[in-house]
């Protein structure tokens, strides 16, 4: 299955491998950036959920994925596991890492936050949303013997209380400071670590948090550009840190949500006008 947004081909990636961690289907932030870094010329290593694998072979093959690994981020040592498969498969080497995994049960991403809060779903939550990257940070610097680059993927409920996101915004806001921490430790070997906190899109994450229609559509109501947040920015921005465009910069959180975040309170026609409607 091709990509459902515009892809422009180049060169910018020639050359270079790297993992992308996180397909689950054409919908997902990580199938976006994974297609536009390999229209771009990189050789790409999958690292998925076996649950996946029907939706993800075939994504993969489209673009020429050369390495495909399954994996289970709940699960001790399979991350490792993962990057050994990678490094066997590519020489021992990568350029770039992208990590696109998060989860929480449905009880944590609904209602009250602490009325459901759960210590048992508090730290799956945290293992997988957050230790992963880590682990990931770990396994992936031993690859990077020449520098490299590494990218999360976060939200503005990390910085806000949203709606029904609860626990997820917890690990989020985890998550970009692990990130900073990791740039910092990695920076001397010249491998950089960024976050995207990504506007609100129709993937198979937003499908599982309560409300989540209704915050598609206030995004784009009380962003700066009236729009959608668009893949491809979002897939675009990944490129811009992944590869030497992004030079000099690491340990940043960069906001790609047509300008949602920097919004305060709607002027007082858009008040009027969505009280009328």
């Amino acid at each position: 299955m091709a990509a459902e947004f515009d892809v422009p081909k180049g060169e910018l990636m020639r050359g270079r491998r790297g993992v992308v961690m996180g397909v689950a289907n054409h919908q997902s932030y990580a199938w976006g950036i994974a297609s536009q870094l390999a229209a771009q010329g990189a050789q790409l290593s999958f690292v998925y959920m076996e649950m996946n694998e029907k939706r993800v072979r075939p994504l993969g093959e489209s673009i020429g994925v050369e390495s495909y690994v399954t994996f289970d981020a709940s699960q001790e040592g399979d991350i490792p596991r993962a990057f050994d498969k990678v490094g066997a498969d590519f020489g021992g080497h990568i350029d770039f890492v992208l990590h696109s995994i998060g989860f929480a049960e449905r009880s944590q991403i609904s209602g009250s936050f602490l009325a459901n809060a759960d210590r048992g779903a508090f730290l799956r939550a945290m293992d997988v949303s957050v230790y992963s990257w880590i682990e990931t940070a770990q396994c992936a610097a031993k690859l990077m013997d020449r520098g490299g680059a590494m990218l999360t993927l976060s939200y503005l409920g990390a910085e806000r209380a949203i709606p029904n996101y609860n626990t997820m915004g917890v690990c989020k806001a985890a998550l970009e400071s692990a990130t900073r921490y990791i740039a910092r430790d990695l920076g001397p070997r010249g491998i950089r670590a960024n976050a995207i906190s990504a506007g609100v899109m129709r993937t198979l994450s937003l499908a599982g948090i309560q409300g989540g229609r209704q915050m598609f559509s206030k995004g784009r109501q009380l962003s700066a550009l009236q729009e959608d947040t668009s893949m491809e920015g979002v897939a675009g921005c990944a490129l811009w840190l992944l590869s030497d465009l992004g030079r000099s910069t690491t340990g940043e959180v960069v906001h790609v949500d047509a300008g949602f975040s920097i919004m305060g309170l709607p002027s007082d026609e858009e008040a009027d006008a969505k009280a009328g409607a």
